[in-house]
């Protein structure tokens, strides 16, 4: 892993979807930009995640989340998204987001497995906290209500623990497998 303590950015788990729905989500948030009339710079198609859990900037962090990732085993699993909002935020510009409810139930218990796993490797204080899957589309001074979309789906395989600066770094990948009896 290229990862050294005193890095700035951001240090995460998340889920990225393949090429090709990547590039459908781009082209649904340019397209939602101009009807909304947005102003705000759209996430790079390379850089669309749902963010699992976010981990401290140490190497001790990255260790630790790193054992923990090789805990989980699922196989993998379908998400789907059928809305999309703005987020509620204290201040600054607000999220535009995909998200759902019904096509993420798979997601959410993925993510308490691996914050099971982050818990039993010391990491709790990050495994905790409330999540609402999504994938953040852009940033914009604007907030629009929900609107429903066609569901935009993808199958998860793996997930990766992403170093954000001024791009985002695949520090690691994990398959998504169901262990095998020993």
């Amino acid at each position: 892993m290229d990862f050294h303590s005193g890095d700035s950015g951001r240090l995460f788990f998340a889920v990225v979807p393949d090429a090709i729905t990547a590039a459908r989500i781009y082209r649904l948030a340019t397209a939602l930009k101009r009807v909304r009339g947005f102003d705000g710079r759209l996430v790079e198609q390379d850089r669309l995640h749902v963010t699992l859990f976010s981990l401290d900037l140490s190497e001790r962090a990255v260790w630790m989340a790193s054992e923990a990732a090789t805990e989980v085993s699922v196989q993998p699993f379908d998400v789907s998204f059928d809305r999309t909002a703005s987020f509620r935020v204290r201040r600054g510009d607000r999220p535009f987001v995909l998200f759902g409810d019904e096509g993420l139930r798979e997601l959410r218990r993925f993510r308490r497995m691996l914050g099971a796993a982050m818990t039993r490797k010391g990491l709790r204080r990050r495994a905790a906290g409330d999540f609402t899957p999504h994938v953040t589309l852009l940033y914009d001074r604007r907030e629009v209500e929900e609107l429903p979309i066609e569901p935009i789906s993808w199958t998860v395989r793996d997930f990766v623990l992403v170093h954000s600066r001024q791009g985002h770094l695949h520090l690691a990948r994990w398959p998504l497998r169901v262990s095998q009896p020993v």
